[in-house]
């Protein structure tokens, strides 16, 4: 019985080594080994476009990047950079951040989510959504009415800080 066990695994072994050299499972040309960087993005594609994710003008070939516009995004970034970071997507232009409260005013916290909806920086290219909450007696944080006017502030703050940004790098 270990005799027959032997003959078959060999048998297969044999097998599996003729089918994989005939070229069945893959391309059947031979392959030079890819030794610089160039080659393998050839061969494989960059995940994050030939100029790398954070690029201010795209990749040389327009292949895929940061789904946003970048001043957009980087300026939401440092605009934000005081509340703790929830969750940040390049691709989706999505940044969420979680409760922060002002020591100067306890009791009382915000919340922010950005959304960056075009890859051209736009007036329109940014929406945010705030959240506020008050302390009430008993120790719960309720629900508190924000004015739209914060929201518009804090988006023309955000394109203030990406127009600086595109003239800083038009002037290099």
């Amino acid at each position: 019985m270990n005799k027959k066990l032997l003959i078959n695994s060999f048998f297969g072994l044999v097998i599996s080594l003729i089918v994989s050299s005939c070229g069945i499972f893959g391309n059947s040309k031979a392959e030079a080994p890819i030794n610089s960087k160039l080659g393998l993005e050839e061969s494989r594609g960059s995940m994050t476009g030939g100029a790398g994710l954070l690029s201010m003008g795209g990749s040389k070939n327009n292949g895929p990047g940061i789904g946003v516009n970048s001043f957009l995004w980087r300026a939401t970034l440092d605009t934000l950079a005081f509340l703790p970071l929830v969750s940040a997507d390049p691709f989706g232009g999505v940044i969420i951040t979680d409760w922060y409260e002002d020591p100067k005013t306890k009791g009382e916290r915000f919340k922010v989510n950005a959304l960056i909806i075009d890859k051209t920086l736009r007036a329109d290219g940014i929406k945010i959504t705030l959240f506020k909450q008050k302390l009430d007696e008993k120790g719960a944080w309720r629900d508190m009415e924000v004015s739209k006017n914060l929201a518009a502030d804090l988006e023309d703050t955000i394109l203030t800080r990406a127009r600086e940004m595109r003239l800083s790098q038009a002037s290099k």
